[in-house]
Formats: structure tokens, sequence, C-alpha cells
């Protein structure tokens, strides 16, 4: 909690934005993540098509997902011996 109420005091020291608007901001910020995250991972589990989830959240965020989880099931099968 401490860092949490650094970083909101050194932003608004150092964006000259009042603290509601720094927390406004990132609030939105934050839900827009959450948002990405959920619709990333209905695409990574088949809830979804990949077209939609381009439409959704971007080709750049669809591709860095994919890559991310090749990589982290190349992973998996080099742990498991496969």
């Amino acid at each position: 909690m401490a860092a949490t109420l650094t970083y909101l005091e050194k932003l608004v020291r150092e964006t000259d934005k009042a603290e509601s608007e720094v927390m406004t901001l990132a609030f939105q910020t934050g839900l827009r993540q959450l948002w990405r995250e959920h619709v990333l991972g209905h695409y990574l589990r088949g809830k979804i098509a990949r077209d939609e989830a381009i439409e959704t959240v971007g080709i750049d965020w669809v591709e860095l997902a994919e890559r991310q989880h090749e990589a982290m099931m190349e992973d998996l099968a080099w742990a498991l011996g496969e």
C-alpha cells in the first residue's frame, strides 16, 4: 500500500495533475488492461475466434499473446521431458 501511495504522490507531483485525475487515469488504464487480458484469455482457450480477438484488442496484442503462449507451451513440454 505504501508503494502505491508513493507512486500516486510522485505522479501527481511530476505530471502537475490533480490526484483525482491521476486516480481516474489509473482506474481507466487498469480496466483496459483487465479487459484485454480477459479477451486474450478467451481467445487462447478457444472461446472466441482470432478475428474477434484482433477486432477487440488489436493484432499486436493477439500476436504477443500467441508468442507468449507458444513459449510457455515449449517450456512446459521441456519440463515434462516431451
